[in-house]
Parts: C-alpha cells; structure tokens; sequence
C-alpha cells in the first residue's frame, strides 16, 4: 500500500473537505470517515473549543464515528458540524436509533476571530458545503478551510505572528498507513525538530528576524496572548479498539510538543482525535509513534504551504 499524496487521504475510507470564505479569512475542514471508524480523542490545551469529545470516552457507548470538524470561529464554529450530520443523514449514514440514523461527528475549532471579518463564522451551510467539497487523493494545504485565518506566533501580540494554515501527511508501514491533517494556530513557535530552526512564529517585521518567544517568556515572565490552539486528526488502517485510539490521539501530541514551543499552555486548545477505519493486525505502540511523526510533518507542511496577508507576512514570503 502506498502514500501516494502524502496525506491523511492515503488512508482507507478517508476523505476530506475545504470550505473556505477568502473575503472573512475563515472556514472550515471536515475528515468523514463515511462507513464508521474507531475513534479516541485527547485534549491537552487548557481552553479548547470542542464537541462530541465525551462520546469518545472508551467507557461510552458509541463505537465508531462518521466524521470529523474541524474549523475556526472560535465556539461560534462548532455551528459547522451540524452541515456534516446533514450531509451524513441524507445519505444514510450514522449510529442505528430505531428508524433513525444519527451520524457522530465530533468538532473542534481555533480561535481565528482576530483575522479578517469577526462577524464572519464556518456554520451548518459551511459545514455541508466542505462535506459536498470532500474527496479521495490530493488534500490542498495552507490558506484553506479551516487554516484559512490560522496564525503562529501570537505569544507576543498579533504584531509580530506570522500566517499558517492546514496542513496534513501520511507514513507508509507495507500494508499500513498513518495519517496526519493539522490546524496550526498555535501561541507558540514551531520549529523543525530535525535542525532545531524555527520555521514560523513570533517575528521582527523590522528586523525580519525571528523572536523565539521560549527565551523571551522566561526572560520577562510577561503574560502571554490568548486565542490560540493546534487541532488535528490521526487516521490509520491499524485495527484499534476505542482505548487504543485514545492512546494514539495521546502519543500524536507528543509530535506537537517536539514542533511546537510552548505548547498546550493554559491559552491553547490543543486537540487531537484519532480514527481507525481498517482492521490491519498492529503493534499500538508502533502506530503511536508513527503518529507522533507524521503530527510533526503536518504540522511543518501547513505553515510552509501558507502565505501571508496584508502585514501577515507567511513562511513562503521570507523564504
């Protein structure tokens, strides 16, 4: 099996969908997983924008979601999932309620009400037009969808982050596949852990230098900005158990800590879910750290693949 897009897409029964407002600088992306997938969620941020997230609890009852929101708006957002169980209902899908199918279909949501037009928020049209959108193979990545009015850097205040977006990517194991698609909107910088270099975050527009807001957060101990948070989605084809895509969605956020810095502080949301919509025979603890590492090549794509606006400058305009 091979990952022939180097996407979350390269995994069976995955599919994704951008809507995208240019004008407002916001919108949202959806991961359906059509047929059911196994799925574990951990969230590690101390002001995150979610839901569905208690469904997941491998104590409860449901077994295998429909699908996955991701979007900006901040809570307003969270609006965008009912387009996907719209969208999910009319053709049949979801958890069997009698007569009745119910698709599952958890959210979360950053904190983009700072870019572009405030008033402007992904809701249920938004949400069943990126359903509409989704598809099998190429995922576009940066400035769409959710990453749409994503930033990185915002420690130090809006006047020094620099522009990022979605991004997603996928390892090939022989006959099993992990997946990665990330929102990063992180207060923090993000690094490449492979040279230790900052890629993208807090940045001198004067002296078209980079911050590192680490060392400047120990050194002036100033309070940080709010409204910040990565989200994302680990998908697989390994066989899991709810338990066992709960500890994927754990060991994935190991990858943000090694490409993030700071993160999941009190002013982050960081969430991550996990899928398993197969049922090839794995060791979990080679399917986490394999979700660890594709985290970290997400997350480095949807800033490299973002351009900058107006005085947000992106990784492609100082590279």
């Amino acid at each position: 099996m091979s990952n022939l897009y180097n996407a979350i897409t390269d995994v069976p029964g995955i599919k994704v969908g951008h809507a995208t407002n240019r004008v407002a600088l916001t919108g949202c992306s959806v991961v359906l997983c059509e047929d059911g997938a196994v799925a574990g969620v951990d969230v590690r941020g101390s002001a995150p924008g979610t839901r569905e997230t208690d469904a997941l609890n491998p104590i409860n009852t449901i077994s295998k979601i429909h699908g996955v929101m991701l979007t900006g708006g901040s809570a307003f957002g969270l609006d965008a999932a009912g387009g996907v169980m719209k969208y999910l209902e009319e053709l049949g899908y979801g958890y069997a309620m009698v007569d009745l199918r119910i698709p599952i279909v958890p959210a979360a949501v950053i904190f983009d009400l700072m870019v572009g037009d405030s008033s402007v928020r992904p809701d249920k049209e938004m949400g069943y037009l990126a359903c509409l959108n989704a598809k099998i193979g190429h995922v576009e990545e940066g400035n769409v969808g959710a990453g749409t009015g994503a930033t990185v850097g915002k420690a130090l205040g809006m006047n020094k982050c620099m522009k990022s977006g979605i991004g997603t990517a996928s390892i090939n194991l022989g006959d099993i596949v992990i997946g990665a698609i990330m929102v990063v909107n992180a207060l923090g910088d993000v690094i490449d852990p492979d040279s230790g270099k900052i890629v993208a975050g807090a940045y001198d527009r004067k002296t078209n230098q980079f911050v590192n807001i680490v060392q400047r957060m120990m050194k002036l101990k100033s309070k940080v900005e709010s409204g910040n948070t990565t989200i994302g989605v680990i998908a697989t084809n390994a066989r899991l158990n709810k338990p066992q895509a709960t500890k994927i969605s754990q060991m994935a956020h190991d990858g943000l800590a090694r490409a993030i810095r700071p993160v999941h502080t009190m002013a982050d949301g960081d969430t991550i879910f996990a899928l398993s919509t197969d049922d090839v025979r794995a060791d979990i603890n080679v399917i986490g750290t394999a979700a660890a590492e594709v985290t970290v090549m997400a997350i480095l794509n949807a800033v490299k693949k973002s351009e900058g606006f107006a005085d947000i400058p992106g990784y492609v305009n100082i590279n």
